[in-house]
Protein backbone atom coordinates (compact mmCIF):
# COMPACT_ATOMS: atom_id res chain seq x y z
CA UNK A 1 0.00 0.00 0.00
CA UNK A 2 1.25 3.54 0.73
CA UNK A 3 4.37 2.54 2.65
CA UNK A 4 5.74 0.39 -0.15
CA UNK A 5 6.12 3.26 -2.58
CA UNK A 6 6.84 6.17 -0.26
CA UNK A 7 10.63 5.70 -0.19
CA UNK A 8 11.06 6.30 -3.91
CA UNK A 9 8.65 9.22 -3.78
CA UNK A 10 10.60 10.70 -0.88
CA UNK A 11 13.92 10.40 -2.70
CA UNK A 12 12.59 12.07 -5.83
CA UNK A 13 10.74 14.72 -3.88
CA UNK A 14 13.91 15.36 -1.90
CA UNK A 15 15.87 15.95 -5.11
CA UNK A 16 13.14 18.22 -6.45
CA UNK A 17 13.08 20.27 -3.28
CA UNK A 18 16.86 20.42 -3.13
CA UNK A 19 16.72 22.22 -6.46
CA UNK A 20 14.13 24.58 -4.97
CA UNK A 21 16.56 25.37 -2.18
CA UNK A 22 19.26 26.29 -4.68
CA UNK A 23 16.91 28.65 -6.52
CA UNK A 24 15.44 30.25 -3.38
CA UNK A 25 18.56 30.19 -1.19
CA UNK A 26 18.64 33.97 -0.91
CA UNK A 27 14.90 34.40 -0.68
CA UNK A 28 12.96 35.22 2.44
CA UNK A 29 10.96 32.14 3.44
CA UNK A 30 9.12 32.63 6.75
CA UNK A 31 7.18 29.35 6.55
CA UNK A 32 6.61 26.11 4.65
CA UNK A 33 3.05 25.15 3.71
CA UNK A 34 2.44 21.69 2.29
CA UNK A 35 -0.35 19.93 0.40
CA UNK A 36 -0.39 16.37 -0.87
CA UNK A 37 -0.38 12.67 -0.06
CA UNK A 38 1.71 10.21 1.99
CA UNK A 39 4.96 11.67 0.67
CA UNK A 40 4.29 14.76 2.82
CA UNK A 41 1.65 13.69 5.38
CA UNK A 42 3.08 14.25 8.87
CA UNK A 43 0.17 12.71 10.75
CA UNK A 44 -3.12 14.16 9.55
CA UNK A 45 -4.45 10.69 8.83
CA UNK A 46 -4.08 9.83 12.51
CA UNK A 47 -7.20 11.95 13.00
CA UNK A 48 -9.14 10.32 10.15
CA UNK A 49 -11.01 6.99 10.31
CA UNK A 50 -8.91 5.20 7.69
CA UNK A 51 -6.51 2.27 7.46
CA UNK A 52 -4.04 4.55 5.65
CA UNK A 53 -2.04 5.32 8.78
CA UNK A 54 1.55 4.88 9.88
CA UNK A 55 1.29 5.70 13.60
CA UNK A 56 3.01 2.49 14.65
CA UNK A 57 6.54 1.08 14.62
CA UNK A 58 8.77 0.63 12.71
CA UNK A 59 7.56 3.95 11.27
CA UNK A 60 9.22 6.81 13.11
CA UNK A 61 12.00 4.75 14.67
CA UNK A 62 14.54 7.40 13.59
CA UNK A 63 12.32 10.39 14.38
CA UNK A 64 12.81 12.46 17.53
CA UNK A 65 12.10 10.24 20.51
CA UNK A 66 11.91 7.21 18.19
CA UNK A 67 8.15 7.59 18.00
CA UNK A 68 5.81 7.03 15.04
CA UNK A 69 4.11 10.30 14.13
CA UNK A 70 2.04 9.34 11.13
CA UNK A 71 4.82 10.02 8.64
CA UNK A 72 5.19 7.21 6.10
CA UNK A 73 8.90 6.84 6.69
CA UNK A 74 11.40 5.86 9.38
CA UNK A 75 12.25 9.46 10.28
CA UNK A 76 11.69 12.86 8.78
CA UNK A 77 10.11 13.72 5.44
CA UNK A 78 11.77 15.70 2.67
CA UNK A 79 9.66 18.71 3.65
CA UNK A 80 10.96 18.47 7.23
CA UNK A 81 14.53 18.77 5.95
CA UNK A 82 13.56 21.67 3.72
CA UNK A 83 12.05 23.47 6.72
CA UNK A 84 15.25 23.01 8.69
CA UNK A 85 17.36 24.14 5.74
CA UNK A 86 15.49 27.46 5.79
CA UNK A 87 16.34 27.81 9.50
CA UNK A 88 12.77 27.13 10.50
CA UNK A 89 11.65 24.19 12.66
CA UNK A 90 13.30 20.79 12.04
CA UNK A 91 9.92 19.37 11.04
CA UNK A 92 6.61 20.54 9.59
CA UNK A 93 3.61 19.89 11.85
CA UNK A 94 0.39 18.21 10.71
CA UNK A 95 -2.57 20.61 10.81
CA UNK A 96 -4.92 18.11 12.46
CA UNK A 97 -2.43 16.99 15.11
CA UNK A 98 -3.83 18.19 18.47
CA UNK A 99 -0.29 18.39 19.88
CA UNK A 100 0.34 21.56 17.84
CA UNK A 101 -1.30 24.97 17.60
CA UNK A 102 -1.09 28.12 15.52
CA UNK A 103 2.24 29.17 17.05
CA UNK A 104 3.72 26.00 15.52
CA UNK A 105 1.81 26.30 12.25
CA UNK A 106 2.92 29.91 11.76
CA UNK A 107 6.31 28.65 10.53
CA UNK A 108 5.23 25.42 8.89
CA UNK A 109 2.17 23.25 8.39
CA UNK A 110 1.10 20.32 6.24
CA UNK A 111 -2.48 19.62 5.21
CA UNK A 112 -1.48 16.44 3.35
CA UNK A 113 -3.34 13.15 3.67
CA UNK A 114 -1.84 9.76 2.79
CA UNK A 115 -3.83 7.94 0.12
CA UNK A 116 -5.37 11.02 -1.43
CA UNK A 117 -5.06 12.31 -4.98
CA UNK A 118 -6.14 15.07 -7.32
CA UNK A 119 -9.26 13.04 -8.13
CA UNK A 120 -11.95 12.95 -5.45
CA UNK A 121 -12.56 9.29 -6.32
CA UNK A 122 -9.01 8.51 -5.19
CA UNK A 123 -9.56 9.81 -1.67
CA UNK A 124 -12.75 7.73 -1.49
CA UNK A 125 -10.79 4.49 -1.93
CA UNK A 126 -9.28 4.64 1.57
CA UNK A 127 -11.60 7.21 3.10
CA UNK A 128 -8.97 9.94 3.46
CA UNK A 129 -8.98 13.72 3.14
CA UNK A 130 -9.82 14.84 -0.42
CA UNK A 131 -7.49 17.31 -2.08
CA UNK A 132 -10.11 20.08 -2.21
CA UNK A 133 -10.56 19.87 1.56
CA UNK A 134 -6.85 20.49 2.07
CA UNK A 135 -7.44 23.90 0.50
CA UNK A 136 -10.36 24.47 2.87
CA UNK A 137 -8.05 23.71 5.79
CA UNK A 138 -5.64 26.28 4.36
CA UNK A 139 -8.40 28.91 4.31
CA UNK A 140 -9.14 28.15 7.95
CA UNK A 141 -5.41 28.36 8.67
CA UNK A 142 -5.28 31.83 7.12
CA UNK A 143 -7.97 33.08 9.50
CA UNK A 144 -6.11 31.65 12.48
CA UNK A 145 -2.81 33.11 11.27
CA UNK A 146 -4.32 36.59 10.93
CA UNK A 147 -5.71 36.37 14.45
CA UNK A 148 -2.32 35.24 15.74
CA UNK A 149 0.05 37.56 13.84
CA UNK A 150 -2.22 40.43 12.87
CA UNK A 151 -3.15 41.21 9.28
CA UNK A 152 0.05 42.94 8.04
CA UNK A 153 2.45 40.27 9.28
CA UNK A 154 0.14 37.42 8.32
CA UNK A 155 -0.21 38.73 4.76
CA UNK A 156 3.56 39.16 4.46
CA UNK A 157 4.04 35.59 5.71
CA UNK A 158 1.51 34.15 3.25
CA UNK A 159 3.05 35.95 0.30
CA UNK A 160 6.63 34.91 1.09
CA UNK A 161 5.94 31.36 2.26
CA UNK A 162 7.14 28.40 0.18
CA UNK A 163 4.18 26.26 -0.90
CA UNK A 164 4.93 22.62 -1.72
CA UNK A 165 2.50 20.25 -3.45
CA UNK A 166 3.35 16.55 -3.74
CA UNK A 167 0.50 14.39 -5.02
CA UNK A 168 -0.67 12.26 -7.93
CA UNK A 169 0.66 8.70 -7.72
CA UNK A 170 -2.41 7.40 -5.89
CA UNK A 171 -4.64 8.58 -8.73
CA UNK A 172 -3.03 5.93 -10.89
CA UNK A 173 -1.91 3.19 -8.49
CA UNK A 174 -4.83 3.20 -6.04
CA UNK A 175 -7.54 4.35 -8.45
CA UNK A 176 -7.17 4.25 -12.25
CA UNK A 177 -5.26 0.97 -12.49
CA UNK A 178 -6.88 -0.60 -9.43
CA UNK A 179 -10.56 -0.06 -10.24
CA UNK A 180 -12.53 0.03 -13.48
CA UNK A 181 -14.67 3.13 -12.91
CA UNK A 182 -12.23 5.73 -14.22
CA UNK A 183 -10.90 3.42 -16.93
CA UNK A 184 -14.40 3.14 -18.39
CA UNK A 185 -14.74 6.92 -18.35
CA UNK A 186 -11.28 8.00 -19.55
CA UNK A 187 -8.43 6.78 -21.68
CA UNK A 188 -5.11 7.14 -19.87
CA UNK A 189 -4.33 10.33 -21.83
CA UNK A 190 -7.76 11.78 -21.09
CA UNK A 191 -7.39 10.92 -17.40
CA UNK A 192 -4.06 12.72 -17.27
CA UNK A 193 -5.69 15.79 -18.80
CA UNK A 194 -8.47 15.50 -16.22
CA UNK A 195 -5.92 15.51 -13.40
CA UNK A 196 -3.94 18.36 -14.95
CA UNK A 197 -7.13 20.42 -15.01
CA UNK A 198 -7.65 19.81 -11.29
CA UNK A 199 -4.04 20.73 -10.57
CA UNK A 200 -4.34 23.91 -12.63
CA UNK A 201 -7.50 25.01 -10.83
CA UNK A 202 -5.94 24.25 -7.45
CA UNK A 203 -2.90 26.42 -8.19
CA UNK A 204 -5.10 29.25 -9.52
CA UNK A 205 -7.16 29.10 -6.32
CA UNK A 206 -4.03 28.95 -4.18
CA UNK A 207 -2.57 31.95 -5.99
CA UNK A 208 -5.79 33.88 -5.38
CA UNK A 209 -5.25 33.19 -1.66
CA UNK A 210 -1.88 35.03 -1.75
CA UNK A 211 0.45 32.08 -2.49
CA UNK A 212 3.29 33.11 -4.78
CA UNK A 213 6.19 30.66 -4.31
CA UNK A 214 4.57 27.42 -5.40
CA UNK A 215 6.29 24.12 -6.17
CA UNK A 216 4.31 21.28 -7.75
CA UNK A 217 6.44 18.14 -7.62
CA UNK A 218 6.34 15.80 -10.61
CA UNK A 219 5.39 12.13 -10.38
CA UNK A 220 8.10 9.49 -9.86
CA UNK A 221 8.57 6.51 -12.23
CA UNK A 222 5.66 4.59 -10.77
CA UNK A 223 6.52 1.29 -12.44
CA UNK A 224 9.73 1.15 -10.40
CA UNK A 225 7.93 1.36 -7.06
CA UNK A 226 7.87 -1.77 -4.88
CA UNK A 227 4.07 -1.56 -4.85
CA UNK A 228 4.07 -2.22 -8.60
CA UNK A 229 7.20 -4.34 -8.94
CA UNK A 230 5.84 -7.03 -6.63
CA UNK A 231 2.92 -7.53 -9.01
CA UNK A 232 5.17 -8.66 -11.85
Amino acid sequence: MESSHTLLEALLLGLHLFLILIVTARAKVPAIIVFGDSSVDAGNNNQVPTIARSNFLPYGRDFYGAKPTGRFCNGRLATDFISEAFSLRPFVAAYLDPAYNISDFAVGVTFASAGTGFDNATSDVLGVIPFWRELEYYKDYQKRLRAYLGDPKAIDTLINTLYIISIGTNDFLENYYAFSQRRTQYTIDAYQEFLIGIARNFIVDLHSLRARKISLAGLPPMGCMPLEEHKT
